[in-house]
């Protein structure tokens, strides 16, 4: 089974149903597929080509070519041949049977119909060179449109489908399956691409890694993308879970600004970054477990990042490509803790911070926890890192001026009350929302206690840290606090506070 076209109806003996979209030209509207479990090619095919409102493409995908039908080859291609004469817009037949299904028509192709002919590569996504030979038997095989689809290993295999897309001389279809190719299906757009696809229920697709048409149309305002639309993006492992597509998007929508931002899968963000080396991706923000290496990768990194070893923002400079780190989590994790110290504490912003002379225990010793480390000492907090591996922790808090425990000792560690505690680790997160770094009965101690997790917003660490009597602090008001400059990098121009503030508050 397999799907979509311009402005389509599909129909396929499938269990799954998807919408095309056209990314070429100018239409770019959602187009039904109809799936069927049971399928009659003479009456089912005549009732959906004929009462279709809209320009319809059939594919009958088989089994060896990651479909669902498992019979004979002669049926099957006279089902295709039979939509093509009842008046199907778009046929859509494998590169290994292409040749013999043209003998099939005998040069009685109508002319409004269009030949898709399609490859697909579950394995890999070939070099460059290779994709090219392979576009080339597909043009010489009698078709209109060109379709490829290959699987990631990496996200950087979905740049050898854009470099075929972007210089292709004949319409054509390149998509990269997997979550490493999400890219592929948003990006079509920008790259010369002539549709993508997206499935109507999240989970049920025809393809691995389709996004569902509601985020091809709301998430990432997929009628806007054109050739000189800015590309921008989470970089993490895992990043699925990450909401920032959903609050720069609507952002650069609400200002009018060209830019998409995505969804990046990486695993090696060096090779990301040299992969993506055009000023076409501009900026990134980095999450868990990239944001150390981040400043390795960057021609420049701010002091500030430096100081605290880790950058959670890269800019792209547009004159000359070089690379810019920045931290802006210390600055939104810090301030949201303060505000709600201030908050618990009924003391006015004028004061001096209210983490002076405070305990401030952070747990984790990776990029985020030493962005809180850094921000809590410049506030004048005293600090102890606790880390499952104590080596680490003792590292940072020697690089910071603190103590080092590890997180089996935070357990029994309560040298006073009131003190401040700061998650920083991924514990907690979906889906692996039963966890928590520390027990319950530990919190007792602690007066305030943040965490950087933000899916859920109220992680078990949050929900026991307030049954056990703390001002509790969520990951949301940090992942705010630090998207404001963020975005300001990335488009310079002002956040929008407010409206960061509204999309938000919906999670």
């Amino acid at each position: 089974m397999d799907s979509a076209s311009n402005d389509l109806l599909v129909s396929s003996p499938s269990a799954a149903a998807v919408v095309g979209m056209a990314s070429g030209g100018a239409r770019k509207n959602p187009t039904l597929i109809y799936s069927l479990k049971d399928f009659n090619p003479n009456s089912d095919i005549k009732t959906l080509i004929l009462h279709s409102p809209l320009p319809t493409l059939f594919t009958y995908r088989p089994m060896w070519e990651g479909g669902q039908y498992n019979g004979d080859e002669k049926p099957r291609l006279d089902a295709l041949r039979l939509a093509m004469e009842l008046g199907a817009d778009y046929i859509d037949v494998e590169l290994k049977v292409a040749l013999e299904f043209n003998e099939l028509l005998r040069g009685n192709k109508p002319g409004k119909c269009k030949l898709i002919v399609s490859s697909h590569n579950y394995e890999n996504t070939p070099s460059v060179e290779e994709l090219g030979n392979l576009v080339a038997r597909i043009q010489a095989a009698g078709a209109d449109i060109v379709k490829i689809a290959t699987t990631a290993l990496d996200i950087s295999d979905v740049a050898r489908i854009f470099q075929i897309t972007v210089h292709s001389q004949v319409p054509i279809i390149g998509l990269v399956m997997g979550e490493r190719g999400l890219i592929s299906r948003i990006l079509c757009a920008k790259f010369g691409g002539y549709l993508t696809f997206g499935t109507l229920e999240s989970g049920v697709v025809s393809a691995p890694g389709q996004p569902t048409i509601k985020d091809l149309l709301d998430l990432y305002n997929f009628r806007q993308i054109g050739p000189d639309t800015k590309v921008f993006g989470i970089i993490g492992k895992p990043v699925g879970h990450s909401k920032s597509p959903v609050l720069y998007n609507e952002a650069f929508k609400s200002v009018g600004f060209n830019g998409v931002y995505v969804h990046l899968l990486v695993d090696d963000i060096a090779r990301f970054l040299q992969t993506y080396s055009s000023t076409d991706f501009a900026g990134f923000s980095c999450t868990i477990p990239h944001k150390e290496d981040a400043v390795k990768c960057c021609d420049e990194v701010h002091p500030v990042a430096k100081s605290i070893g880790a950058a959670n923002c890269i800019i792209r400079r547009q004159s000359d490509g070089k690379l810019f780190g920045y931290n802006t989590d210390y600055v939104g994790a810090i301030s949201a803790i303060e505000d709600g110290l201030r908050a618990s504490q009924n003391v006015s912003n004028t004061v001096g911070s209210p983490l002076a002379g405070k305990l401030f225990i952070v747990i984790g010793a990776g990029g985020a926890g030493k962005a809180l480390a850094y921000g809590a000492k410049e506030k004048g907090a005293r600090v102890v890192i606790a880390n499952r591996t104590y080596e680490r922790a003792k590292v940072l808090a020697d690089i910071i001026g603190g103590d080092a425990i590890s997180l089996a000792d935070l357990e029994n560690f309560h040298p006073e009350d009131g003190m401040i505690l700061a998650n920083t680790t991924s514990i907690g997160m979906q889906p692996k929302v039963d966890e928590t770094p520390v027990s319950k009965n530990a919190l007792r101690s602690y007066s305030l206690v943040f965490d950087a997790v933000y899916t859920p917003k109220i992680t078990r660490l949050l929900r026991e840290a307030e049954e056990s009597g703390a001002k509790i602090v969520t990951g949301l008001e940090m992942f705010i606090g630090q998207a404001y400059e963020q975005f300001e990098r990335f488009t310079e121009l002002p956040a929008p506070k407010e409206l960061f503030q509204k999309i938000m508050s919906k999670y």
